[in-house]
């Protein structure tokens, strides 16, 4: 289905601070992609009142002071702003390079996905490694990205019980989506892998290694390449 880019947004009252901006359904990059123009055009004009915009798959969140702007008015501007899309620059996106030593102890589902698809675990770090993936939004917890494009072969369902602590830097799978844990967590996700990058580090002057809309493309490597890049990112 082709989607109307320039087609009106559908708004809705979600809490009495936020607005939120309804631009298509699913998981959509041309839409996607307008939402992040979106919150573009919102934060270049620093309007009075409106505190921050927050792109998801398909809808963004508008964070306002009801004291200083009202839903009507937000709204109205929100829809002229939507004839301004080409005005938007949104940055290139970005390739990140992110590690990962797989199974044995840092992958213990690693496995079960291998069996789950019938295929086998090398197989696994192969597809899974084969790909870059858009990050379409970033949420839940700082850092934690909502990637897009896992391949079908590597789809499995998440765990029955969730883990109480899931490591942070673990890479996981959870039905056709995968992502990686920021921080220690508790967490459902068929664990293949851990990265020991520091994706979420409050000290450093950017403290999230992405955006949204950049993309993220995971390679493997051993044990022993893991512990040396663990030593350099602990501070």
């Amino acid at each position: 289905m082709t989607t109307n880019l320039y087609e009106r947004a559908l708004f809705r009252i979600s809490g009495d601070r936020s607005l939120l901006a309804v631009y298509g359904t699913g998981v959509d990059q041309a839409v996607n992609d307008k939402v992040r123009r979106m919150a573009t055009l919102i934060t270049n004009q620093k309007l009075p009142g409106i505190d921050a915009a927050v792109p998801s798959y398909c809808t963004l969140s508008v964070h306002y002071n009801p004291l200083k702007i009202g839903f009507s008015e937000l709204r109205d501007i929100l829809w002229t702003l939507e004839k301004k899309l080409n005005q938007a620059d949104i940055p290139e996106p970005l390739t990140i390079d992110i590690p990962v030593c797989y199974g044995e102890e840092f992958g213990p589902d690693i496995d079960f996905v291998a069996q789950h698809n019938g295929i086998s675990v090398n197989e696994v770090i192969q597809i899974h490694t084969c790909s870059a993936y858009h990050i379409f939004a970033i949420g839940f917890a700082p850092g934690f990205c909502y990637l897009g494009g896992l391949d079908p072969r590597l789809h499995a369902p998440r765990l029955e019980t969730p883990r109480v602590r899931v490591a942070a830097g673990s890479v996981g799978i959870a039905g056709a989506q995968t992502g990686v844990y920021p921080l220690a967590s508790p967490g459902g996700w068929r664990l293949i892998g851990r990265t020991p990058l520091r994706l979420f580090a409050p000290e450093r002057p950017h403290p999230i290694l992405y955006q949204a809309g950049d993309k993220i493309r995971f390679r493997s490597v051993s044990s022993d390449e893991f512990h040396h890049i663990s030593r350099i990112e602990i501070p």
